[in-house]
């Protein structure tokens, strides 16, 4: 199986921001920057895990989607960047995850606000195309994603379908 670009309705197709192999249409944050004060439109950045997202803050408006990049399953400074984005910095684009992104990951990626992910691991691509993701019912932490409380602690959460 190929690099597949999924969200909570399936598999995209024919998706303009997908990865061709290794290259992708995403601009890194500094050439984002420049684009953007040249008069760019329809910008997609590609967010490293070391990059400062606060950097793109006046520029949103004109991004149509920021891509973070997960390097590796144990590097989990893409989960702070996307809850940077939406809860602090109000973006409402698409963000997407890319690089090694796997099944267990995914719920919460979408918990943060990450609405897209691109995958080429084989039994995540399948899995995600099944639409088979694993579930999480209760949650402990809040989300850029409304939740519903459970009528039991006060800090226990249910995701909302």
């Amino acid at each position: 199986m190929s690099t597949i670009v999924w969200n909570r309705e399936g598999v995209v197709e024919n998706d303009r921001w997908a990865s061709d192999g290794e290259n992708h249409a995403f601009a890194s944050l500094d050439e984002a920057l420049e684009m953007a004060a040249t008069g760019g439109s329809e910008i997609g950045v590609l967010i490293e895990s070391g990059d400062d997202v606060q950097r793109l803050e006046a520029i949103l408006d004109r991004l149509a989607i920021i891509a973070l990049d997960f390097p590796a399953f144990n590097d989990g400074r893409a989960f702070s960047h996307a809850s940077l984005l939406r809860e602090r910095l109000g973006y409402k684009g698409e963000i997407r995850a890319v690089g090694a992104v796997l099944l267990d990951q995914v719920p919460f990626m979408l918990r943060v606000g990450i609405d897209s992910v691109e995958t080429a691991h084989e039994p995540t691509a399948r899995r995600l195309t099944e639409m088979r993701l694993p579930g999480i019912d209760l949650h402990y932490q809040p989300s850029a994603k409304p939740a519903e409380p459970t009528n039991t602690y006060s800090w226990r959460r249910r995701a909302a379908g």
